[in-house]
């Protein structure tokens, strides 16, 4: 069964209330409500968990290796001053998609710079809440294609040499 961990950074919590124009009105339980639902359809066990708080999340992040195949990350306002969340994802070498509400390269310079983005696999920005459902998908694509992968170069080695 594959395993998605989906971390949500500071004032995530405030959804639906918290700039509507930027972020819309979707609450922060209908996304997770969301994600729960697709990733049940799938087959898949998803954990979210949200802090406002960098160390609760770098903690999340650490308990995520060994359980996890992927996860999803909103840093909220980390993306652009967190180096501990940056070192986190790349210590426990788990594939990470890092999502955000707003197109971050359409507001404020200092928005446009991720220092988390560069430790994941890829950024989904811009798509409201549709980027975690984005986000959940590229997870899961990319964790069949590795298992994909590993399997051919598994049943590759077993394979005997020609008899001469």
């Amino acid at each position: 069964m594959t395993k998605i961990q989906v971390v949500h950074g500071p004032n995530l919590n405030l959804l639906g209330t918290r700039e509507p124009d930027i972020y819309g009105k979707t609450t922060l339980a209908d996304i997770d409500a969301e994600l729960a639902r697709r990733a049940a359809e799938r087959g898949v066990e998803l954990r979210t968990t949200q802090s406002n708080s960098e160390g609760e999340l770098v903690d999340v992040i650490q308990r995520a290796k060994g359980w996890a195949d992927a996860i999803v990350i909103n840093p909220g306002s980390y993306t652009h001053t967190s180096l501990a969340l940056r070192d986190a994802i790349a210590a426990v070498a788990i594939p990470t998609f890092e999502v955000h509400l707003s197109n971050i390269h359409a507001r404020e310079e200092f928005r446009a710079r991720s220092l988390t983005a560069a430790a994941c696999v890829g950024l989904i920005s811009g798509f409201r809440e549709q980027s975690y459902y984005l986000g959940l998908d590229a997870a899961l694509a990319h964790v069949e294609s590795t298992r994909r992968s590993h399997g051919k170069r598994q049943s590759q080695g077993r394979r005997r040499a020609p008899k001469r």
